[in-house]
């Protein structure tokens, strides 16, 4: 080896980057070479990544990151000054400066963020050692001064720079891309390093693998921009030379410069960072004086063992020791008490915590801590599961807590703990097949309904390749093979897929560290939240402590129902509930299930009507089996659950473990009992076997198959023959467990939402109008969602109360038997008015008229936004006014109140001629005004809550509509949406808002949102619909559309339009040609058909909208395109719709297209 690349950026330089690593080493051992070096652009995302692939290919890693260096202070911002940071290349020679360059990367984020992370010379003085700087590209302060012709000011930043990194760390970059402005640099850079000794090194700041690959950077780069790669003006790399040359190539740019060479390999030798990984850094947990960790942990479990267990049978507490035993010998005992601390704090502070989630629920020491609520004995949940002693890897407690207070479990981590030694963790979106398909298409200046075809050829299976749907996809393999543009679009798309594109803060992940976090993992900052640059896999690769802390709404819910019930039950808790109830189950199994945790869904209903669950047992197995795999196994499992002659085992011994499940796998729980029963495994021998059939490892399946059915005595397997079980049988269950084994599922997470299910399955069944009034409460940001939550109290018999300024709160209320909507759900109107409006309501009674509750409010936090939005959604109705009547003076009384009070605090009024804001507002008459029209009214009551209050407009249109093709909103957003992607369908609401926008082509089209009484809708109004019908597209119009649904994997449902007219056409019996398409009566064509296109030439513009149109209905008929001029003919395949002829007459005229 005499050269290495020491300047080189991954994908995780965002959007720039595109050395992928896991192809980079393969490019590395190409070229010869046997080390290289990671300097992404401030950050250090790909650090773990790139080390661990590295390593696995033989070649040495060298970690370090190109960072931002101020030009003046990091603190200084301003504007045109600060903006434009230096760059300067560390690299880490040990873990001394591994640690140093976390901490200056951090503080780049969290101090230094300016447009850039950025550092500056005095931390880089502080925080030097263990690394070694390049002088970076033509950003670099030595190349920018040397550019500026400030020879001198180079030379000084240069010596600086020397000093600062200490002898023999600081090199000159020599760069060649073919720039004319390197070559000035590099002269000026070799005159500084004659004249002050300091060492040369030779860098390529690659960007891409090879050559070939500069045009897909490109693209990655319009990504970034949003920009499109015809655009002249946007921001693109000089040349195609950023890629990592080979030696040769780079030593034909720099001739006799053998040094600058070798000293990038002397470099590679300095640096020798290693990473340990699955050594774990656990904080220690300060535990009262006079105590061990050790007894203070044994302590809580048996105090709380004797409360669980007042009277346990021996089993339970041999269990308890058994675990005490194993996780003492783990040494996870410190982690044990920094959860049952922060879950202790949640529960002494009032803050909802959930029964538990995932495989710590089995354990029985979790339980007697009160980290969970569910008793692992009870439901046969198996330690091992959770925390195998023959498998050492961290066990993983997530944590449900109250949503609404989640944040304060983090901040008392933080204060417990320090600031500065706990974080949350990064996560990455990445450029998924339908994704760069799109993003591409952007940046190729593909048009939108080009694009869509080509994406919605993608099978929707997760995690799905472009290869993979090219060989799955009959269509997209023709488009691909067929048509260059899309072969060029689709192999771009390729060569970006699964590149990281975005960072975000994962939902739940928070990681405590022993040292300051930045010890261990450089930080960033997402939304002003301080993440880990690194994600939750290695985090825990890492050996660092990981936490989930997620926000449950549903905790919230139970808790702010149970506070209402306790208002008239105050020895109601939801922990005291039954948890057999009849009432409960037997409204689960009537399909009554909206609003109840995990339930809810049309698929989830409908399995509860069929199963008639009467058990929390029967939930759970709900829970687990409605997923993909296992959601084939439920109609044996209902079979069996409701005629117990139907349920069969293949041996005795499998009874006791199948029995809770009618005779079927279920569970991975079931799964581990099988081995240790049937086999004679020890639980963790059965854990490990049970992970590796889930993740399909064949070769172990098989050879464990032979262990199963006939012992290992060196494991001290008996082997199902031994235990008394026919190998014909053994053979037979291992067959099943097999094939199920990939889909079983955790039963100790499934029991724990289980239990959530039925705890709002009981409140709603037993206490419907508090629980629904909560319900709604949690989603006040919502109106979607309170407006179907509406109609089901509606269904239930539960009335609505509309908004009233003297009964409402801001949240839903029970009142009487009805609920009272809140006032929170009103826009522009603060949590805090509110409270202080129910303050002075409840201090000085109900407010009498609008002057009363002008004066009584004050200035403070009303405004007149505040009024006119009561006013708006029916809260004042109460004063007896038509809304019409007060809109027309509430500024006036305002105005007169706020004057008076002003005159009064100022003094200028006499002592016998002080007025109170009430007497001026008073001698503001109130005009007697006719009531605004009820489509108005309900306009208004929109516009303010989001949701129709006193009626909605489609309900005089039902009638007229009910023997159409009109298909409710819902039918199409829905889970169980029965309409397939690209098929015409009608439907009726009322348009709410209206985007215009201009198209890449310079013609108008428009994004239109739509709401009928159950959901709403996006159509998207293309420059001809728009044009024929825009006139009828007006806020709080109602219309009827008809359009083509579009159903893709990463949006919610959207129309595009062909036809709109408006409702009213329904009241006019010689309104018949819409009417028609509404209850389509011209058949569609013959898939034999043929369909003829004339166009006048190849050339022409209508060719690429005759080919957008015919590739959005992708089928089998055989479509022929003739051009005039050449008389060449061209032939495809596509759907024949009549919706699409008429697109077609409309671009070439009726002439131009026949269909025979």
């Amino acid at each position: 080896m005499s050269f290495v690349h020491l300047h080189v950026h991954t994908e995780y330089s965002l959007l720039d980057g595109a050395c992928r690593i896991d192809r980079m080493m393969e490019r590395v051992k190409e070229l010869g070479q046997d080390a290289i070096a990671i300097t992404d652009h401030g950050v250090m995302y790909g650090c773990i990544d790139f080390y661990k692939a590295a390593k696995a290919a033989g070649i040495k890693p060298i970690i370090g990151c190109e960072v931002y260096m101020a030009r003046r202070r990091m603190s200084d911002r301003i504007h045109g000054v600060d903006n434009d940071p230096y760059h300067l290349v560390l690299l880490c020679k040990d873990r001394r400066g591994y640690e140093n360059l976390c901490y200056m990367v951090s503080e780049a984020f969290l101090h230094g963020f300016y447009g850039k992370p950025r550092i500056d010379l005095d931390l880089l003085r502080e925080h030097h050692e263990g690394l070694i700087a390049l002088s970076a590209c033509l950003a670099g302060a030595i190349p920018q001064y040397l550019m500026e012709e400030s020879y001198d000011s180079a030379k000084e930043y240069a010596l600086k720079m020397a000093q600062i990194m200490g002898e023999g760390n600081f090199y000159l970059e020599l760069q060649d891309h073919g720039i004319p402005e390197q070559r000035a640099v590099n002269q000026g850079i070799h005159r500084i390093a004659r004249e002050t000794g300091l060492p040369l090194v030779v860098t390529n700041d690659a960007h891409y693998l090879r050559r070939e690959d500069a045009k897909m950077q490109d693209v990655l780069l319009c990504i970034q921009t949003g920009k499109t790669v015809d655009d002249e003006n946007r921001m693109k790399f000089p040349s195609d030379d950023f890629y990592l040359k080979s030696e040769e190539e780079l030593r034909t740019l720099f001739p006799g410069c053998e040094e600058a060479f070798a000293n990038t390999v002397q470099i590679a030798e300095k640096c020798n960072l290693d990473f340990v990984f699955h050594e774990y850094h656990l904080p220690s947990f300060p535990v009262p004086a006079g105590y061990t960790n050790e007894e203070y942990f044994r302590k809580l479990c048996y105090e709380g063992f004797q409360e669980r267990y007042p009277e346990a049978p021996e089993e339970y507490k041999q269990r308890l020791e058994y675990e005490i035993g194993v996780i003492s010998r783990m040494g996870y005992v410190n982690y044990y008490l920094i959860v049952w601390d922060f879950i202790h704090y949640a529960k002494q502070s009032g803050i909802p915590v959930g029964p538990g989630r995932g495989s710590g629920a089995a354990s029985i020491v979790a339980y007697c801590m009160h980290i969970t609520e569910v008793d692992p004995m009870k439901y046969a949940l198996i330690f091992e599961r959770f925390l195998n002693p023959e498998r050492v890897s961290m066990p993983d407690f997530d944590t449900d807590f109250c949503q609404e207070r989640r944040g304060e479990v983090i901040d008392y981590v933080c204060r417990k703990y320090g600031s500065d030694h706990v974080a949350q963790i990064a996560t990455f979106g990445t450029m998924a097949a339908r994704g760069a398909i799109r993003d591409v298409g952007r940046a190729l200046d593909f048009s939108y309904a080009e694009t869509d075809v080509v994406a919605k050829q993608v099978p929707s299976t997760p995690h799905i390749t472009l290869r993979e749907a090219i060989e799955s996809s009959p269509k997209l393999k023709e488009m691909y093979t067929q048509d260059p543009r899309i072969h060029t679009l689709v192999d771009t798309a390729m060569s970006l897929e699964g590149m990281p594109r975005n960072t975000s803060t994962h939902a739940a992940g928070v990681v405590i560290t022993a040292d300051p976090v930045y010890t261990y993992v450089p930080l960033s900052t997402n939304d002003d939240t301080v993440v880990t640059q690194y994600t939750m896999t290695t985090i825990e690769e890492l050996g660092l402590l990981k936490m989930d802390f997620l926000g449950l709404r549903n905790l919230t819910v139970i808790r702010d129902a149970e506070q209402q019930i306790q208002g008239w039950k105050p020895n109601f808790s939801i922990d005291k509930i039954p948890d057999n109830d009849p009432e409960t189950f037997a409204m689960l199994a009537e399909g009554k299930t909206q609003g109840v945790f995990q339930l809810e869904s049309a698929g989830m209903t409908g399995v509860c009507v069929s199963m008639r669950a009467s058990s929390i047992e029967d939930i759970t197995a709900i829970v687990a089996l409605y997923r993909p795999g296992p959601m084939e196994s439920i109609p044996t499992f209902i079979a069996n659950k409701l005629d117990a002659r139907k349920v069969t085992y293949k041996t005795p011994l499998l009874e006791p473990i199948l029995k809770v499940t009618y005779g079927c796998i279920v569970y991975q729980e079931q799964v581990i009992e099988i081995f240790r029963t049937l086999g004679g495994y020890t639980m963790g021998q059965a854990d490990n076997i049970r992970r590796a059939i889930s993740k399909k490892k064949m070769k172990v399946i098989e050879a464990e198959r032979k262990t199963f059915v006939y012992g290992d005595p060196q494991q001290n397997i008996d082997g199902c023959i031994v235990r008394g079980v026919p190998e014909a049988v053994g053979q037979s269950i291992y067959d099943e467990i097999v094939a199920f084994a990939n889909y079983a599922f955790n039963k100790a997470h499934a029991v724990c939402y289980a239990v959530v299910s039925y705890q709002t399955a009981y409140l709603k069944c037993h206490y419907p109008r508090q629980y629904m009034a909560a319900l709604m409460t949690s989603v006040l940001d919502s109106a979607e969602k309170i407006s179907g939550y509406i109609a089901e109290c509606k269904e239930i018999g539960i009335e609505t109360l509309p908004p009233d300024i003297n009964h409402s709160d801001d949240h839903f209320i029970v009142e009487g038997d009805s609920i009272r909507f809140g006032l929170g759900a009103v826009k522009n109107v603060g949590h805090g008015l509110i409270r202080t409006m129910v303050a002075k309501r409840n201090e000085g009674g109900p407010f009498k008229t609008l002057e009363d509750f002008l004066e009584r409010m004050g200035d403070g936090e009303l405004n007149k936004r505040a009024v006119e939005n009561f006013i708006k959604c029916g809260a004042m109705d109460c004063f007896g006014y038509h809304r019409s009547e007060l809109l027309s003076v509430y500024e006036k009384m305002m105005n007169a109140v706020s004057d008076t009070r002003k005159k009064n605090l100022e003094g200028q009024l006499g002592l016998f001629s002080m007025l109170s804001g009430r007497e001026a507002a008073a001698n503001i008459v109130i005009p007697h005004m006719d009531e605004l029209p009820r489509a108005e009214l309900m306009a208004m009551e929109k516009e303010t809550t989001g949701i129709y209050i006193s009626g909605h407009p489609m309900d005089d249109y039902r009638q007229l509509l009910k023997n159409t093709s009109v298909v409710p909103i819902s039918a199409l957003t829905g889970e169980e949406c029965r309409f397939q992607d690209e098929q015409i369908v009608s439907i009726a609401g009322i348009v709410q808002t209206i985007k215009m926008k201009m198209t890449r082509n310079n013609t108008m089209m428009a994004y239109v949102t739509i709401e009928d009484d159950t959901a709403s809708i996006e159509l998207i109004v293309f420059s001809n619909a728009l044009n024929e019908h825009g006139g009828y597209l007006r806020e709080n119009a109602p219309v009827v559309v008809v359009g083509k649904l579009s159903l893709r994997e990463d949006k919610e449902p959207q129309i595009i339009v062909n036809r709109v007219r408006p409702m009213s056409d329904f009241t006019d019996p010689y309104v018949k040609p819409f009417l028609n398409e509404l209850i389509p009566q011209k058949p569609e064509p013959e898939e034999s058909s043929t369909l003829y296109l004339r166009l006048s030439a190849e050339g022409c513009g209508e060719y690429r909208k005759v080919r957008a149109i015919v590739n959005m209905f992708p089928g089998n008929s055989l479509v022929v395109i003739f051009f005039a001029d050449t008389r060449k003919r061209l032939a495809g395949r596509c759907l024949l719709r009549n919706s699409m002829i008429e697109e077609l007459k409309n671009v070439l005229g009726e002439a131009n297209v026949v269909l025979k």
